[in-house]
């Protein structure tokens, strides 16, 4: 059986229980899913749009989902992870299965778009605050890095997957019918996992459920959010019209690329989780967003698919470095009774880069014609450039403690503080299971 949860500031041995693999597992499952629809842009190509209809349609939907975000909050307070965790599950599933009845540019894509963005953005936000809650606090970066680690797995499996459908199926509905079918299909299979983790978890509402946006301005991150809007465009590059690119390019798909993204990505990931105390957060933060300027100065000057390996390699050792120093920075400064809604609404600056960037990105694509792909390219290093250069010159000036260590007397667990057992936003809070 599943042990007692680890308290904060509790002795333990090894954050590697069943419930982390469990975890990872279902995050392996839920990163293929979403790998698969990396060809989303293709759809929307399929049906008759553009690269700005891609961006406007991307758009929509992941402005809904930070929508969300400002609600998840206090519903994860309210109602605890596992509730929120299946319906955000729920929701992605019925998102991918929308896409596979769409036969034209109309309201229901718009419609699927949603679903699918606001249930993965749910979904991502109640695992790590999940995982956040079974370590002690020191060791949150570690534990949201190794967790994320899966990404990378499913990475891989998901692009060579969809290129393997894209290949070996007839041009027409056929291939998207597999690719978001597929991704449904994953979707379940996570749902399942998620409901085996935590069919024994207890919730108790704490006594204050605070609006998300009056915590937000009482515990302002800082600038990390301006490196969370950095990797949130940047991700709408890679995910969202580098298959567009490839086409243009008369490449047969992006399993390349990404393949070597994320097997450099897993490596760094594994090897650097200690770097956060060693080195220190906003080292990483900016060695992360200069491998990202780095790795789209090298996308113009690709002729062939093996040439995609090059910038794979250094935006993947970004990716590795700025996500845990980000979302631990970013949460961090909240308290840890506030924790939950403070992974949340950093997740959400994601979102927003996603949102505000994809039909820019789409636009300048369109505008510039045949050089339009090497015009958003340079637009986007230059952004992640000035976003570094700002972070260097605010945050990283000052002294970075990844300690985050709640001392707690020697007392049983009944008679701690209810502000230390009751992170609220956490879902499940510290989630009582049998031993």
């Amino acid at each position: 059986m599943i042990g007692p949860p680890i308290v904060p500031g509790e002795s333990q041995g090894t954050i590697y229980n069943r419930v982390f693999w469990l975890s990872y597992l279902a995050n392996v499952s839920l990163v293929t899913a979403n790998a698969l629809t990396f060809r989303f842009a293709e759809l929307v190509a399929y049906l008759g749009g553009n690269e700005t209809t891609v961006g406007e349609i991307v758009s929509v939907g992941v402005f809904a989902a930070i929508a969300m975000r400002f609600l998840l909050g206090q519903a994860l307070d309210r109602y605890g992870t596992r509730k929120i965790w299946l319906g955000m599950s729920a929701l992605f599933i019925a998102g991918c299965t929308l896409f596979l009845f769409c036969t034209e540019l109309s309201a229901l894509i718009f419609v699927a778009r949603v679903a699918f963005a606001a249930g993965i953005g749910g979904m991502f936000t109640c695992s790590i605050v999940h995982i956040q809650n079974q370590v002690p606090p020191h060791r949150r970066t570690e534990v949201i890095g190794s967790l994320g680690s899966s990404g990378f797995v499913g990475m891989v499996l998901g692009a060579q997957l969809g290129d393997w459908f894209l290949r070996i199926l007839p041009d027409g509905s056929m291939k998207f019918w597999a690719l978001f079918g597929t991704a449904a299909l994953l979707g379940l299979i996570y749902l399942i996992v998620v409901l085996f983790i935590t069919h024994k978890d207890d919730h108790e509402r704490p006594h204050e459920t605070p609006a998300a946006h009056k915590l937000l301005f009482r515990y302002w991150p800082g600038t990390v959010v301006l490196v969370a809007l950095a990797m949130g465009t940047n991700l709408t590059v890679l995910t969202v019209f580098l298959t567009r690119y490839a086409t243009h390019l008369g490449l047969s798909g992006i399993g390349t690329f990404f393949t070597g993204y994320a097997t450099f990505a897993f490596f760094i990931r594994v090897s650097t989780r200690h770097w956060s105390k060693s080195m220190g957060r906003h080292r990483m933060i900016l060695l992360g967003l200069s491998a990202q300027c780095i790795g789209n100065m090298m996308f113009p000057y690709i002729t062939s698919e093996w040439q995609f390996l090059l910038p794979s390699v250094a935006c993947g050792f970004g990716h590795a470095l700025l996500f845990p120093a980000v979302v631990s920075l970013g949460a961090g400064k909240f308290p840890i009774q506030f924790r939950g809604s403070g992974t949340t609404l950093v997740l959400g600056f994601f979102d927003l880069g996603s949102a505000l960037s994809a039909p820019v990105l789409g636009g300048l694509i369109d505008h510039f014609d045949q050089v339009g792909f090497t015009q958003m390219f340079f637009a986007n290093a230059g952004f992640v450039f000035l976003i570094a250069t700002t972070y260097a010159l605010t945050a990283a000036r000052h002294t970075d403690d990844d300690s985050d260590h709640v001392v707690i007397p020697s007392k049983t667990e009944h008679e701690l503080a209810p502000e230390i057992l009751q992170p609220a936003l956490a879902g499940d809070s510290c989630p009582r299971q049998s031993a």
